[in-house]
């Protein structure tokens, strides 16, 4: 990958992504690096990258009517060598406010209902259980990465940190309508959409613009619709496979993060290509084919 990109400026560099500068555009790269509890573990995930990178374009597809999305090309400008596991977007100001929307109780909302009966400053009924559907959608946001990541914030702190409590409505009246729109389809393709986080942006003309990745393992919580029954942890196809392998090492959470087994690597990438492949209705193969990665 190195040979191919040597040329251009590195713009920024993630726990998965890496962003390359085109000019009044970026090349956004996602690797096969997985990460818990925000250091990166030292073996990839073969074709994570991919999957992550086709199931965020089939999304913008699906919510292109719902807000509009910075996908610019998945071909033209990406070098062959990346291509089906990267894409050409438009540069955004990016807001720095990760919008998070809970449909279910899980994760760090059970966590906050089991104190306070309420999750994000949001009152909740009383005697809802784990992994719970919630009566509606929920929005919690939370501070990006760079200001504070995984605080749990109410919408008068997100209006704070978006720069104004207008675009802190347009960014929940967008997260909901787009978590909405993705949760029934992947209901309808057997998969519940407990809960997921989104990025935006505005560009130019100061029109919010899904940015960053959509509904994918890495940013979400997907459980499988059979045998899902509320009041326990769900059994899932997104990354909690290896956070739940992590945690049960003794590890510390802090760096270096250990070596994943042989075993949990091939176990979590049939998780993510199932997820890919149910999601999409597609082979992840086909999606390689289609731009161009067929020969990676």
């Amino acid at each position: 990958m190195a040979a191919a990109i040597a040329d251009l400026p590195l713009f920024a560099s993630g726990k998965v992504r890496d962003i390359y500068d085109l000019g009044d555009r970026l090349l956004l790269v996602a690797s096969d690096r997985i990460s818990t509890y925000d250091v990166v573990h030292p073996t990839p995930i073969p074709d994570k990258g991919a999957v992550l990178t086709g199931l965020s374009a089939f999304w913008f597809e699906l919510t292109a009517d719902v807000v509009p999305n910075h996908l610019v090309s998945l071909t033209d400008g990406v070098p062959e060598a990346v291509r089906g596991r990267a894409m050409v977007v438009k540069k955004l100001s990016m807001v720095p406010v990760e919008c998070v929307v809970r449909g279910y109780l899980a994760g760090s909302g059970w966590s906050d209902y089991t104190r306070t009966q309420s999750v994000s400053g949001i009152a909740l009924p009383a005697n809802l259980s784990e992994s719970q559907r919630l009566p509606e959608p929920i929005f919690t946001p939370s501070p990006t990465a760079d200001v504070g990541h995984d605080e749990a914030i109410d919408f008068e702190r997100a209006a704070a940190l978006a720069g104004g409590r207008d675009l802190a409505e347009r960014l929940r009246h967008a997260s909901l309508n787009v978590y909405e729109r993705c949760a029934e389809h992947a209901r309808a393709r057997g998969i519940i959409l407990a809960d997921t986080k989104f990025e935006f942006g505005l560009d130019d003309r100061r029109e919010l613009t899904l940015a960053d990745e959509v509904c994918t393992p890495d940013s979400s919580r997907f459980w499988p619709v059979a045998g899902y029954a509320p009041g326990a942890g769900q059994p899932s196809f997104d990354k909690q496979y290896v956070r739940d392998w992590a945690s049960s090492t003794g590890w510390d959470k802090r760096p270096p993060a250990p070596a994943i087994p042989d075993e949990i690597v091939a176990r979590t990438r049939e998780k993510y290509l199932e997820a890919y492949e149910l999601i999409t209705g597609e082979p992840l193969t086909a999606w390689l084919e289609r731009t161009g990665a067929s020969s990676r």
